[in-house]
């Protein structure tokens, strides 16, 4: 059979149309999608086209077109589900104002990863109901099916409306017309949120009052989120021209108080999609302590899971924005780079920060951020030290920020590189002071601490950074596999080593010295990759540990591994750090 005649979906859209309706939507400025938004479309499209009509899978998508390595897992990573809810939003939107102007849409139902191209003369009022109600995936697939083969369309009265609102944006589109980007160039704002807190029984009631007070104080703390007392308001079309935006979160839970367990389920929902994000329970063993104890430790536990800088709400802030946004965004980008890019992200990063405090000097958290991306840049790339514009930036924070712990985190950073240890230690513990349930700051003070001299308190704050966390903080693992090849464990250093995605030079020593000391076979080929990565590590090894302040000792014991390994250093050099 001729391609022309395969029938794409059950409303036999003929291929050679829908090709050329993918197409006609991709190039279309009018359609806001992002370029992974775009790949994700035409990867699905092109399933469709090569005859898979079945459901691809989170993992496929993943590693095929988002780029995310091959021990993906979608409970942890919710890249793929929301990278879909954004998209079927995207498209909702499109067809409601343009539907008018192609016979044919692209369509992603609920509950299945394919693309469906539907034969139409303008958006359905059935078709709605099947992409934008409810908020379970498996329940909208369950309870709404619309039979492609008739096709309903709208009442004349909605397509006027629809016609109407396209030319009002068009008119809109022209007047604005020499911003050429403003539709693309967001400043985002932070995630507003609604926390609802009900009781599983009558007698509960006021536990979960109490417990739900003290994490909105948790909550504020954090200074990611925006917590409010009313619904969180759904996004309408005049919020998405604006050019600052927050997108709305809902977190709803249920209080259980059963013998010595003290038990919080919860959810987490996007208010604007209506789409059941992720959802989990929280538990606390209340045994041999007070009603205080517990309600603050099930606090704090439930604080990390929704506020944290990897915590789902903000993973979705990080991965779910347009690329050329700035604001918080930007911030969330520069912060996940740090923890997971390399040289190359930074600049980028910064790039970012830099339009940022350009949009709005006054912003605290990118002048923080910025700092530590500048920071960084000069450990990766092993530049000459230049700690004025960081140290600046950070006091600049502070002095905007002064009970953010960002701001503080920055000015700890910028001042332990520049020697000031005590300062810097302070600095740490005014922030932790100030958050003592955020494990990025307990994880970024370990690594100050453990290379001053304190390792002992140093792994006791990484321990705890690590703990009921969706994300294990790159400095709190780091610090635990450095005390491990300190102690001599190298097999524990190792597998320790192995959890850091970030490639950076600290995790490349590591990994190739913990190996070697193993006496494991596949040292030879991991120091030729960074030996290729990185040709120049064994001249500048020495001065780049110093950089990151390592003590002679430990720097001599993983020079040691890498000298094992098959790495030249100068051998008076080796001697003098011994």
């Amino acid at each position: 059979m001729p391609t022309e005649q395969r029938d794409i979906v059950a409303s036999a859209v003929p291929e050679v149309e829908a090709r050329a309706e993918l197409e006609r939507l991709l190039s279309d400025n009018r359609f806001h999608a992002t370029e992974r938004a775009a790949s994700v479309l035409r990867y699905l499209a092109d399933r469709r086209f090569s005859g898979e009509d079945h459901s691809a899978k989170a993992y496929e998508i993943a590693i095929d077109v988002l780029g995310r390595p091959s021990n993906f897992d979608s409970t942890m990573d919710p890249i793929v589900r929301i990278e879909l809810s954004r998209i079927r939003s995207a498209l909702n939107q499109y067809y409601e104002a343009y539907g008018s102007e192609t016979s044919v849409e692209l369509r992603l139902p609920r509950g299945r990863y394919v693309a469906e191209f539907r034969q139409t003369g303008g958006c359905k009022t059935d078709e709605r109901a099947t992409f934008d109600g409810g908020v379970s995936d498996e329940g909208i697939q369950k309870t709404n099916t619309v039979a492609t083969d008739q096709p309903f369309r709208l009442p004349l009265a909605r397509r006027g409306q629809a016609a109407v609102a396209a030319l009002f944006l068009a008119l809109i589109a022209t007047a604005i017309g020499g911003l050429g980007l403003a539709f693309r160039t967001i400043n985002t704002e932070k995630p507003v949120v609604t926390v609802t807190m009900m009781a599983a029984a009558d007698d509960q009631r006021g536990e979960a009052s109490l417990t739900r007070d003290m994490l909105l104080t948790a909550l504020t703390q954090f200074q990611t989120l925006r917590v409010v007392a009313g619904p969180a308001r759904h996004r309408t079309l005049a919020d998405e021209l604006r050019p600052s935006v927050a997108n709305t979160y809902a977190i709803d839970m249920k209080y259980y108080s059963d013998g010595d367990d003290r038990s919080v389920w919860w959810q987490i929902t996007d208010t604007r999609s209506g789409d059941l994000l992720t959802s989990g329970v929280q538990h606390v063993d209340a045994k041999g302590k007070t009603a205080v104890v517990a309600r603050a430790e099930l606090a704090a536990l439930l604080s990390r899971r929704f506020a944290a800088a990897r915590s789902a709400i903000n993973n979705i802030e990080t991965h779910g924005s347009a690329e050329a946004s700035i604001g918080n965004a930007c911030v969330l980008r520069a912060e996940y780079e740090l923890d997971e890019g390399g040289a190359a992200a930074f600049a980028d990063a910064a790039s970012c920060l830099e339009r940022t405090i350009a949009a709005d000097p006054n912003d605290a958290d990118a002048a923080a951020t910025l700092s530590r991306i500048l920071l960084a840049q000069q450990a990766e790339v092993n530049t000459a030290i230049a700690l004025n514009r960081p140290l600046e930036l950070a006091n600049r924070a502070v002095s905007l920020a002064p009970v953010s712990d960002r701001a503080h985190i920055a000015l700890m950073t910028a001042l332990f590189y520049s020697g000031r240890t005590e300062a810097a230690i302070s600095a740490g513990n005014r922030a932790l002071s100030l958050n003592p349930n955020n494990p990025d700051v307990s994880a970024k003070l370990a690594m100050v601490l453990f290379n001053s001299g304190y390792p002992d308190a140093g792994v006791s704050l990484a321990e705890d950074a690590g703990r009921d966390v969706d994300a294990v903080p790159r400095e709190a693992t780091l610090v635990l596999a450095l005390d491990a090849y300190r102690r001599g464990d190298w097999s524990g250093a190792s597998l320790l080593a192995e959890q850091l995605n970030h490639r950076d030079f600290d995790a490349d020593m590591l990994k190739v010295a913990a190996l070697a000391q193993l006496g494991s076979d596949q040292v030879a080929a991991r120091l030729s990759e960074v030996q290729q990565r990185e040709p120049d590590f064994e001249s500048t090894f020495e001065s780049r540990m110093a950089w990151r302040r390592y003590s002679p000792q430990l720097t001599a014991s993983i020079q040691a591994g890498l000298t094992k390994a098959g790495a030249q250093f100068n051998t008076e050099s080796l001697a003098s750090a011994r």
